[in-house]
Parts: C-alpha cells; sequence; structure tokens
C-alpha cells in the first residue's frame, strides 16, 4: 500500500501538465474563481495593489500592444504608455522563470519544490527587486556601464562557472533537456572517477593541462562534455523605451528571492504544522513533512548555485546571510515561546522587533540592496564609490517596509479575518503561542496577560481572553502607530532618490502597507 506522501505525490505528479513542451509554459493558475478559498489573496496582496495600479493600469484598444524589443516575449496587455508596464509583465513571467531554474530530474523534488508556485500571489519580494533596480539604475556612473558590459558578455545566466561538465551533476531538464541515460551526457557511478589519458600527439604531457582539465573521466567513458542549454528569454535585457534598462542579473535576483522566501514557508509549515497555506492545502499536509523539508533544501540548493552565476561576491554574501538570518530568527522565536519573559521589558521588546527582522524585513532589506549593487551602484570591490549611497537607501528602505508590513500583520492577528486580506486571524499566532507587538503592549498595562504569555496560550479559553485584553488596551494603536513610523522612515529613504514612476510605485507601498488595518 503506497504511503500518504507516495499517494498525495501521485496525484499531484497527474495534475502537473503532460506535455513534451516545457512545463513551466503551461502551468494553470489557480484562478479567484475556482472556489471561495482561493478568492483569499496572500497577505501581501492589500500591501502591492497599488504598486500594481501604477505598474499596468487596465489598457485600452488604443493604447495597448506588444513591445517590439526584448520584451516581446512578455504579455501583449502591457501599456506602451505606463513606463513601468514591462516590469508587471515580467511579474507575470515569474513562474516561467522559477519553472526554468525548478526542474530536477528527480520527479519527486520536481512536483513538491514547484508545488508553491502553482498558486497565484503578488510576489512582493521580487516586485520590489525589479521596482529598485527600474528606480536606480544609472545612479552608479561608471558602474552601470561596466554592468550593462558585463551582461552583454554573458551567453547565459545558467552558464557553469565549474568546466568540467560531470562533476556539478546538476542536470536540470528545463534548462538542459532530457537527461540521456544510455549516452556520454551521463555520469556512471559504478565506475570510479578517473582521468582520461591525454590523446597521442598532445604537446603537453601534464595532468594539469588545459587539455585534460577540462575534461572529467569516468572510467572507459572519457570525456564528458559540458551540458547544453537551452537559452531563454530571461537571458535578456528588460526594455522599455526611454526607461533604464533591467539587466539580466537583476531579473535573476528577482526570482532568487522569490525561491528562498517559497524554501522558508516550506520549512514553517513545517515547523507550525500548518495544514493550510493560500487557503489550499499545505505541502506537509500534502507531501509530508520530509518531502517538504527537503524540497525547501532543494530550492535553496538552486538558489545558491544561481546566485554564484551572477558574478557578485557582495551579491552572494548578502544573499547567502538572508538564509542564515531566517533561521535564526525561528530559533528566536522558538526559544520566545519555550522561555518566555516573565515580565514586560525592554529586552523582550528588543527581541520581537529582533525576530521581526530576521523572519521579515532581512529578505526585503538585502535583495533591495543587492539590486543596487547588481546596477553598478558601489561596487564591492571599493574602486567605484559612487551610488555607494544608493545601497543604503534601498537596504533601509526594504528593511523599514518589512517590519512596518509585520506589524500590521501582527495587528490583524486581533482583528477579524479579512478574506481580502488572507490573513487567518481570530488568534491564529496565539495559537501557535506567539506574543506579538499588542499583546507585548497590552502586558504592559494589564498584567493578567502574563500568565496566558507564560502557558502559550494553551488553556481552553486563553486565545479568546488574550484577545479581550489587547481590545480593551492601546496594543493595537500602539502597534499601528509603530507600524507607521517604520513605513514613514522607508518613504523618507527612497524620496531621496530621483522621481521616476519607479519610485512613485516604492513610496505607494509604505502608505498601502499600513492601510490594511482600517
Amino acid at each position: 500500500m503506497l504511503s500518504r506522501s507516495t499517494r498525495s505525490l501521485a496525484r499531484a505528479s497527474r495534475s502537473l501538465p503532460q506535455s513534451s513542451k516545457p512545463r513551466h509554459l503551461h502551468s494553470t493558475p489557480i484562478t479567484a474563481s475556482s472556489s471561495t478559498s482561493r478568492n483569499q489573496q496572500s497577505a501581501w496582496a492589500a500591501a502591492t495593489e497599488s504598486a500594481h495600479s501604477v505598474l499596468a493600469p487596465p489598457p485600452s484598444s488604443s493604447s495597448s500592444s506588444a513591445s517590439s524589443s526584448s520584451s516581446s516575449t512578455f504579455s501583449s496587455a502591457s501599456s506602451l504608455d505606463d513606463p513601468l508596464a514591462v516590469i508587471n509583465a515580467e511579474i507575470g513571467n515569474l513562474k516561467s522563470s522559477l519553472f526554468r531554474m525548478l526542474g530536477s530530474s528527480n520527479s519527486a523534488l520536481d512536483t513538491v519544490a514547484k508545488y508553491y508556485f502553482q498558486a497565484e500571489g503578488k510576489h512582493l519580494r521580487p516586485l520590489l527587486v525589479l521596482l529598485m533596480a527600474q528606480a536606480t539604475n544609472g545612479l552608479g556612473g561608471k558602474g552601470w556601464e561596466e554592468m550593462q558590459v558585463e551582461n552583454r558578455l554573458r551567453r547565459s545566466l545558467d552558464d557553469s562557472l565549474t568546466s568540467q561538465g560531470g562533476v556539478l551533476n546538476d542536470w536540470n531538464p528545463e534548462v538542459n533537456g532530457p537527461e540521456s541515460r544510455n549516452g556520454s551526457l551521463s555520469q556512471v557511478f559504478s565506475d570510479p572517477f578517473s582521468i582520461p589519458p591525454l590523446s597521442s600527439g598532445s604537446a603537453s604531457t601534464s595532468p594539469t593541462s588545459s587539455s585534460s582539465a577540462s575534461t572529467s573521466g569516468i572510467g572507459s567513458a572519457g570525456r564528458i562534455p559540458e551540458p547544453p542549454i537551452s537559452i531563454s528569454q530571461f537571458d535578456s535585457d528588460l526594455v522599455q523605451p526611454g526607461q533604464p534598462i533591467i539587466l539580466p542579473t537583476q531579473r535573476r535576483l528577482a526570482s532568487i528571492t522569490e525561491m528562498i522566501h517559497v524554501a522558508s514557508l516550506l520549512h514553517d509549515d513545517v515547523i507550525d504544522n500548518s495544514n493550510l497555506r493560500r487557503g489550499e492545502p499545505s505541502a506537509p499536509s500534502t507531501f509530508g513533512n520530509k518531502l517538504s523539508i527537503l524540497s525547501g533544501d532543494f530550492l535553496l540548493g538552486r538558489a545558491s548555485v544561481a546566485l554564484a552565476r551572477l558574478g557578485s561576491r557582495e551579491v552572494v554574501e548578502l544573499l547567502a546571510t538572508v538564509i542564515a538570518n531566517l533561521v535564526e530568527g525561528e530559533v528566536m522565536q522558538l526559544k520566545a515561546t519555550s522561555e518566555p519573559e516573565t515580565k514586560p521589558t525592554k529586552k523582550g521588546f528588543e527581541d520581537y522587533m529582533r525576530k521581526t527582522y530576521l523572519k521579515t524585513a532581512s529578505l526585503m532589506a538585502k535583495s533591495a540592496r543587492a539590486a543596487v549593487i547588481l546596477g553598478g551602484c558601489g561596487g564591492g570591490n571599493g574602486v567605484n564609490k559612487e551610488g555607494e549611497w544608493v545601497k543604503d537607501v534601498a537596504y533601509g528602505y526594504g528593511r523599514n517596509l518589512g517590519i512596518a508590513f509585520q506589524l500590521i500583520d501582527d495587528a490583524l492577528d486581533f482583528l477579524p479575518p479579512d478574506p481580502s486580506l488572507g490573513k487567518p486571524s481570530l488568534g491564529a499566532d496565539l495559537r501557535l503561542g506567539l506574543a506579538t507587538a499588542p499583546a507585548l503592549f497590552a502586558w504592559e498595562k494589564y498584567p493578567e496577560m502574563g500568565p496566558l504569555i507564560l502557558r502559550k496560550f494553551d488553556q481552553p479559553g486563553d486565545v479568546e481572553m488574550a484577545r479581550e485584553i489587547v481590545g480593551k488596551s492601546d496594543g493595537l494603536p500602539r502597534t499601528i502607530e509603530l507600524a507607521k513610523r517604520f513605513a514613514g522612515s522607508a518613504r523618507e529613504l527612497v524620496e531621496l532618490l530621483p522621481e521616476s514612476g519607479a519610485r512613485e510605485a516604492l513610496i505607494g507601498l509604505t502608505k498601502k502597507v499600513v492601510e490594511r488595518v482600517k
């Protein structure tokens, strides 16, 4: 008899496209009309609505056309009257880009890793990367010129940095095509690895010469060539007439940020024992905990390889620490529930805010900073200092906006559920034993909140009592006011950038993020 995970995997596999064409071109989005639960948007939906309205107003017959530049592969509904419509089209193609990166010869990983990408979402993190790139490209002076040249010299962002084709053993069917099982393109692990002898007449006799260093032998199979790479539309510049182009490396960064985010969701749903994600069955409830954890690890592995191929040590360092931050934040949250403070303290609130940064804001802050680095602003080599200040603007904006969002999200947990926000509310965080800002503020005035926090709200009636205490305290107003302070600081920072449609969209997000609480 098949296990639950195996049966679920089989069902999910049958639901994926079976065409011989690339799977990412045939993925069927989950539409809002399919069910009541599917009408729920992600918690980011309201925060990004204004940005998307700036990016792509409803097209008209007179203003909609397909771009004749490299963006011609995007949605033909993109209006050329809108200087940012091409970014909106890119967000619409994000799933295709991600599916290309996540292909695996292992059918289980291929299915589970792509599971959360089947659903539609606002994709705020990649949106921020693209908007920040659009708003800052060109500010790096000579660095911007160098980055354009570097990107034009690339054949593909999927090019391996390791010359030996058989060393990585990382065959991606979406990029490399079907893996051969009976030809020289497949490694053979039943034979020892060996370097094939130099051919007769070779000018060099050193085993480390270029003629042998570019080969990887496997017994008698001999030389393993580099896996073929199918060049895709994602290797081209994102072009809009009259606007700074967005480089392929910046577009790839946008996909990487979403991969890291979704990997964290896979792990969080296992830790929290969540049955639902965005109104649909969660990966752990569908495939089991083991496959969900391993698929999250697979996403992080693919993201790490893609990061290395961007060619910037500083960007690799930034995004690598994001992964560490996510883990640190989760451990801090676990400690806060297992060893909570016995009374309201500044340290306890600072720990909560630090956890908020690590789990939510770090990815937004560092990916925004990475986007401007890839645009040539303040290169990490210490030579080009032009545009160095832009890196701090981008980082500060992402950090402040991310914390503002999380504070509002925590406030929503104490309000009636709103389907438009995708937040279950009615004490969802409390049921996980989490004491967030509204509860911590209320505790300062109402000591009876303390025993509830100490026992993690696990007794009957605890959640309802905690919500009642918060309701009669100033916990919610103080939380909202703090969120407005962070959002205002994010706006002040981004207003330092030159005026542009992208900058206005970023400003709009700082307003909308706090307007979710009426």
